[in-house]
Parts: C-alpha cells; sequence; structure tokens
C-alpha cells in the first residue's frame, strides 16, 4: 500500500461524511463552530490544557459504552458558550437527526463540545450561544472551511503571555488531504492561545505578544505572569475505520505536532482539547504491524494541524 499524499489543498470538509458551519455575533466578538456528521462518527477526546471548558466529554473515555457522536462544536464565550450545544441537538433533531436508544421512542443526539475563553474585559452583555449554535448548525455544508476571524474564533488571540492588550489575532483554520489506501483526513482548530504561534519550517514566530514598538516578542524572552486565559481546541476527522484505542493514538500523536507550533503549549491557563472522529467510510488493509495506520495517519494530522494554526492566525492578521 502507497501512502502518498494525492491532495494538499483541502480542508475538514474535504473528509466524506463531515459539514462544517460556522457563525458570528453581529459585533463579531464570538461565535460557533460546528462540525456535523452524517452518522454518528466513533470519537474520542484528549484534553491536555489545565482550565478546560467541555461539553459531555466524560463519555468518550477509551472504557465508555457510547462514544460516538453527531457533532462536535466549538465555541467562545467560555462557559456561557457551552449552551450552543442545545441549538446544535435542535437542528439536528429538525433534520431527521438522532436515534432511539434503549428502545424508548424519543431520538437521543450525542454531542460533545469545548468552548475557548473570549469574555470581554468589562462587564457587559454576553452573546446567547443557543441561537447561535443552531445557526451554525443550520448552515452547515460540504464547502471549504474558511479561516481566520470567523466561528468560534472570532473574539480569539494568541500571545497573552504579556497580557492581552499585547496579544495578536488568532482564529479558525482548516486543512485536509487524501492518502491512498487511507482516504482523507481534515483538522478543524480554534486558536485562542496563551502562548506565540510558531512556523515549525522556517522557525519564524508568526503571532504572539507584541512591545510597545509592534515588535513580536517570543514567549523565551520574558514571561510576566500575566492573569489571562487561552485555549487551543482542535477536531481530527478521518474516513478510515480505526478502533477506539487507535483514534486515541492518533491524538497523542496530534497533540505532539501542536506543542511544535504553540509554545508554551498545555499551560495550567490553557483549556487545550482535542477531538479525534471517524467517519468510517473506508476499511484499510491489513496492517503490518499493530497501530501502524494510527500512526500514519496520526503523523500526516500532525502535519495538518500544524498548517491549520498557521491557516488561522497568518489569515487573521492579514488585515491587521
Amino acid at each position: 500500500m502507497r501512502g502518498d499524499v494525492t491532495d494538499r489543498a483541502g480542508t475538514l470538509t474535504l473528509v466524506r461524511g463531515v459539514r462544517v458551519g460556522q457563525v458570528e455575533t453581529p459585533e463579531g466578538t464570538s461565535g460557533v463552530t460546528v462540525a456535523l456528521f452524517d452518522r454518528p462518527a466513533p470519537t474520542i477526546v484528549d484534553v491536555r490544557g489545565g482550565a478546560s471548558a467541555t461539553y459531555d466529554t466524560a463519555s468518550l473515555s477509551l472504557d465508555a459504552t457510547f462514544g460516538r457522536r453527531w457533532a462536535i462544536f466549538f465555541s467562545g464565550g467560555s462557559l456561557y458558550g457551552l449552551d450552543a450545544a442545545r441549538g446544535v441537538r435542535t437542528r439536528i433533531l429538525e433534520t431527521g437527526g438522532g436515534h432511539r436508544a434503549f428502545s424508548n421512542p424519543n431520538p437521543v443526539v450525542p454531542i460533545s463540545g469545548a468552548a475557548l475563553f473570549d469574555l470581554p474585559p468589562k462587564r457587559e452583555g454576553l452573546p446567547d450561544y443557543l441561537p447561535l449554535g443552531y445557526e451554525a448548525a443550520r448552515r452547515a455544508d460540504r464547502a471549504p472551511v474558511a479561516s481566520g476571524r470567523v466561528g468560534a474564533g472570532a473574539g480569539a488571540t494568541v500571545g497573552k503571555y504579556r497580557g492581552r492588550a499585547r496579544a495578536m489575532r488568532g482564529g479558525v483554520g482548516s486543512a485536509g488531504a487524501r492518502w491512498r489506501g487511507l482516504g482523507a483526513l481534515g483538522v478543524l482548530v480554534a486558536v485562542n492561545a496563551v502562548g506565540a504561534v510558531r512556523d515549525p519550517k522556517s522557525g519564524a514566530w508568526v503571532a504572539g505578544a507584541r512591545d510597545t514598538r509592534g515588535r513580536l516578542v517570543p514567549p523565551e524572552e520574558g514571561w510576566p505572569g500575566a492573569g489571562t486565559r487561552g485555549t487551543t481546541l482542535a477536531l481530527v476527522v478521518i474516513e478510515a475505520r480505526l478502533e477506539r484505542a487507535g483514534l486515541a493514538r492518533l491524538g497523542a500523536i496530534v497533540h505532539a505536532g501542536l506543542s511544535a507550533a504553540i509554545r508554551p503549549f498545555h499551560s495550567s491557563t490553557d483549556g487545550d482539547v482535542l477531538f479525534v472522529a471517524s467517519t468510517e467510510r473506508l476499511a484499510p488493509g491489513r496492517e503490518h504491524r499493530p497501530g501502524e495506520f494510527a500512526d500514519r495517519l496520526g503523523s500526516r494530522a500532525a502535519a495538518l494541524a500544524v498548517d491549520a494554526v498557521l491557516r488561522a492566525v497568518r489569515r487573521s492578521n492579514s488585515s491587521r
């Protein structure tokens, strides 16, 4: 079996069986991004940050009885943003989604999600994330995923280690590719990190904290310890059918890839969360060794995750 990448220009919607929708508040300061699956997808979660805000992730553990999801959503708004779940679920039910559990006539719609911290610095009215979740799900389609200050990344920032006033814009990014024999895979990220973003290939800092002259200050040059919050949310979706343990291994590899682009990563004030799902559109052949497909897909997904992070911050700051 060859492992050549046959398409490098895609986004998450390159993967068969997934649609993505995004919506922002009227002020463009927050929003919701949702990935909908055509049928419930086996999903795992890997939480590494010390300050996560998540929705129904405990049942995605490896020993969980029911570990499939109809959708994964990302939102702004910290804990308030988790209200988007009800809007997403309502839209799925309207379109005939959901399934019966234990022979009960009422359909259930298992979904999971996570929120990033983009609350305004002053006390003021917060968005209602329930209708935002509904609208994001209503807009979901198979078009290429837009990157930049859209959806859950509308109010995101990066490089908050010198305070929010010195931070640059974060955002949403996506990347996807096809791989002969293993199908398509795609990554979606919402980047709102405390740390800075670096291009691992060139070694250049792309986004982070700025000093009073506008110069980008790498985290190595000083960490004043400002009281800030940040998060990077990521979703990886593959077409290949893998056991849940394989999905978990794939996720661990992607976390390592993200740590090459975001520094520092997984800090005590980050809410870093990664989901991995499969649409099960492809049954891969026989492995030459245990874990071969998870390792191969994980390596490619890690590279795509870096691409997605770079797309997010470059697009968001290109019009700065």
